[in-house]
């Protein structure tokens, strides 16, 4: 009898936070799962604190960069033979707004946040596209947040707010092109999560904010793509 493979998932940004707890839930339900770090030494850290849950890569990655999101995937390929990529989870992404608004954010401060939080991930599913195309149940899930509501804009959150806002945009046109593929496409907010970004306050777990993600990524129905959910319920762009 042929052993059934375990379905792939890579997680951006899955040395901590959101994107840890991420990779930790889908491992628990036996997916194999690629977690990147802009370093190889913390996403090898990570990896160790996820051994005891299942198959986990360490894959070192920084998504402004395309040469090295390239090479991440010649080393998937080359080193680690991954047939398919089954879940692609953009979670990787930076606040850097603190001390400016609207009125005085500079351009280059526009350019690195707009790059690391919208452009990266429509560079990821472009490179790694080909396999995700071998999944027979492919699933893309983008990590946007609150203040990507058009409702939930603020002036003292500049590049961040541009950046999941664009985000999303770039969630509807991806669920509209790949939806030939039958790749499905969709964006979540974890909601204010107790995190490095999210601050000692935050009223949620780590856990609790990845807990949709997982659910998009696993058991989701598949007719439901180009939306933009927190709690398992879609909310509006």
């Amino acid at each position: 009898m042929e052993l059934k493979q375990s379905k792939t998932a890579l997680v951006t940004g899955g040395n901590r936070g959101i994107g840890f707890a991420i990779a930790r839930g889908l491992m628990q339900k036996g997916y194999e799962v690629i977690i990147t770090s802009r370093s190889l030494d913390k996403a090898k850290e990570a990896a160790e604190k996820l051994q005891e849950f299942g198959k986990v890569i360490p894959i070192e990655l920084d998504v402004t960069d395309d040469d090295s999101i390239e090479q991440a995937l010649n080393t998937l390929n080359q080193n680690h033979k991954i047939p398919r990529l089954d879940v692609l989870i953009n979670n990787a992404g930076i606040y850097p707004d603190e001390g400016v608004n609207i009125l005085t954010i500079s351009r280059d401060l526009l350019d690195l946040t707009l790059n690391a939080n919208t452009f990266g991930p429509v560079q990821m599913v472009q490179v790694f596209l080909p396999l995700l195309e071998k999944s027979e149940d492919a699933r893309i899930i983008n990590v946007s947040s609150g203040y990507g509501e058009i409702n939930g804009l603020s002036a003292d959150v500049p590049s961040y707010c541009l950046s999941k806002l664009a985000l999303n945009g770039a969630t509807i046109m991806l669920a509209q092109s790949l939806r030939s593929k039958g790749i499905v496409v969709n964006a979540m907010c974890p909601g204010w999560v107790k995190t490095d970004m999210g601050g000692e306050s935050a009223p949620r777990s780590p856990e609790q904010g990845a807990d949709t993600a997982i659910w998009l990524a696993t058991e989701a129905p598949r007719n439901e793509t180009g939306k933009f959910w927190r709690d398992r319920q879609v909310i509006s762009y």
